[in-house]
């Protein structure tokens, strides 16, 4: 599983890279301010949470605390959620798709207290 949150979380940088040169090139000529802006915020927390998957599998390959497995879940979650429905609200419009960003927010907490209880519980 360390394995699995380690290279997602690269996955997930590479991809947020990409994303925002993206954006910063490509969709400024494209969308209005506010889909750049909700764009933006999609990939800034990605690569927040990419960071995050990091830290979370570097401590469960190290210590096989439960607390840092779920962490790992939660932000893969978080960022599905919460980005992932950003993303859509950005390329289609759908503005009730946003509504599913605060659970995916709710992930991310959840995930930052799970890790958190692990670093607590180290050794």
């Amino acid at each position: 599983m360390s394995r699995l949150f380690l290279v997602a979380s690269a996955v997930l940088g590479l991809l947020g890279v990409a994303g925002g040169a993206f954006g910063a090139h490509a969709l400024r000529d494209i969308l209005d301010a506010e889909r750049l802006s909700i764009y933006e915020t999609a990939i800034r927390y990605q690569l927040y949470h990419s960071f995050a998957l990091a830290f979370a599998g570097w401590a469960l390959r190290e210590n096989q605390i439960q607390y840092f497995r779920h962490a790992g879940l939660l932000f893969l979650g978080g960022v599905a959620l919460f980005s992932g429905s950003l993303y859509i609200v950005t390329f289609t419009g759908l503005r009730w798709l946003g509504a599913v960003a605060p659970l995916g927010g709710l992930a991310f907490l959840a995930g930052w207290f799970s890790l958190i209880f692990g670093y607590w519980k180290l050794k």
